[in-house]
């Protein structure tokens, strides 16, 4: 079979792109090295849906940010996910961050943001007493909000797979051969398509010279996290920012969709593109610098850590384009911050390159833009707990205590377009696991569930990629 376009690369920016497409009567796949979808940056950044103020005017990213944004209260009705806007403060300290932040508000006026406003110090004390004293000046964009990252990518590409998309997991990308439509070689096979579009995060860069075209690179800046039970959740009702410098917007505070209370990123930039680990001194930074604009973060409740690769590219901007040596490649690359805020405008724009490159497009009736999550049973009402029992016993046993998660909502995680296989992909399906105790009370349970689930034996259960054993064998028989 010869596809009419392979997507390399299942993250936001792929997702949404296969999503688009589904639109129309096309033969697509869509293939990803990891074990998920989101396994990439997607799934490990600050889930936040910018206001789109602090772009460079003439980059290719400025065109993006604020029109995506604009798009999230339809988006997650669709995908059925949760999307919040907070707002966000960017701080400022001294003389200096006060002329950047002023910059700030006069280019988003520009943009057309509304309700942009700088607030003195005396101001901000008054809307929100428990920031630093220190703050002389902060710029307030009522526009911005927040949304899982996970939960997005995965909506999107869930309702793709509905459509009619065809989804490989841990298939990766070996070699590109052109002779009328392109070859690839990976380790699931020979896949064959008339148009590619390279959506590989921090190697997209690669998957470009594979085919031929060496115009740019990219490379890894790593961001790590810290992320605070719930009971610190309610410190801030608002993302706060610190001024923004060369290497981004720096640490932030941020309240998350569920409750919780996340800091970071830190921004380093590094040469493993595949190096997701934490640090000591990044963990000290993100800490420091916390606790500077909040004081009242208490670490004593950091429950995990986590880092990500943001997609730097050598253009220090989006790539969006036709490549210029194989015109029926589409890249998609460097898709840095604001690159969640910005997938569902990226994704248009890949559909009408390939147009642009020839691909005939008609469209087709029976596309759903709508999918449904797994329903939560701590979401809903008594009354609809009651209905749920009633029909499916499984919902009165609870799994993860932290959480609220029950067994009905795990085995319908495996159960979905895009089932679960690991102990991660539960996790990021119906937050078994990411509670307080991360997942020391419920993994045993889950273990049990998944291995009933795809049949095989609890030994070979995975956490996340193929070979990523929990248990190591039997004490007894």
């Amino acid at each position: 079979m010869i596809y009419d376009v392979v997507i390399i690369g299942a993250g936001v920016t792929g997702s949404f792109t296969a999503r688009e497409l589904a639109k129309y009567k096309l033969d697509i796949c869509m293939i990803d090295k990891g074990p998920d979808v989101a396994c990439g940056a997607s799934g490990a950044n600050s889930g936040i849906i910018h206001a789109g103020y602090d772009t460079i005017p003439g980059l290719v990213k400025s065109s993006y940010d604020t029109a995506g944004n604009a798009m999230f209260e339809h988006i997650a009705k669709e995908l059925d996910i949760k999307f919040k806007r907070t707002g966000s403060f960017v701080l400022a300290y001294d003389t200096n961050q006060i002329r950047i932040i002023q910059k700030l508000y006069e280019n988003g006026i520009a943009k057309g943001i509304k309700g942009l406003e700088l607030l003195s110090g005396e101001q901000t004390k008054i809307i929100m007493p428990a920031l630093s004293d220190e703050v002389k000046m902060l710029l307030h964009a009522p526009s911005a909000g927040i949304v899982s990252p996970y939960d997005l990518t995965l909506g999107a590409a869930e309702n793709a797979v509905s459509n009619g998309v065809r989804l490989l997991l841990d298939c990766t990308l070996l070699s590109i051969a052109y002779d009328s439509f392109f070859i690839l070689r990976t380790t699931k096979g020979i896949i064959k398509s008339r148009y590619l579009v390279n959506a590989a995060g921090v190697h997209s860069g690669t998957v470009s010279e594979m085919a031929g075209d060496c115009s740019f690179s990219v490379y890894p800046r790593k961001g790590e996290y810290l992320l605070l039970d719930k009971e610190q959740g309610q410190l801030t009702s608002k993302v706060l920012f610190n001024t923004p410098g060369k290497k981004g917007k720096g640490v932030l505070v941020a309240p998350t969709v569920d409750g919780n209370l996340l800091l970071g990123p830190t921004a380093v930039d590094i040469t493993d593109k595949d190096d997701i680990s934490t640090t000591k001194a990044g963990m000290g930074m993100i800490i420091k610098s916390a606790m500077h604009n909040l004081p009242s973060v208490d670490i004593r409740y950091v429950i995990t850590s986590f880092s990500g690769s943001r997609a730097i590219s050598s253009r220090n901007d989006f790539i969006i384009e036709r490549s210029y040596l194989c015109p029926r490649l589409i890249n998609l690359a460097g898709i840095d911050s604001p690159g969640l805020t910005s997938a569902p405008l990226i994704a248009k724009k890949a559909v009408e390159l390939l147009e642009d490159a020839g691909i005939v497009l008609k469209e087709k009736k029976t596309f759903d833009p709508y999918r449904m999550s797994i329903k939560r049973f701590v979401d809903m009402t008594k009354k609809e707990q009651a209905v749920a029992f009633d029909n499916d016993h499984s919902y009165g046993r609870m799994i993860c205590r932290c959480e609220n998660v029950t067994e009905a909502e795990i085995r319908a995680s495996v159960r979905s377009v895009i089932g679960s296989r690991s102990l991660d992909a539960v996790k990021r399906r119906t937050r078994a696991g990411m509670g307080r105790c991360q997942g020391g009370f419920c993994s045993p349970r889950i273990i049990h569930i998944l291995s009933q689930e795809l049949g095989i034996p609890p030994e070979e259960v995975n956490k996340s990629a193929e070979g990523s054993y929990i248990l190591t064998g039997r004490t007894r028989s």
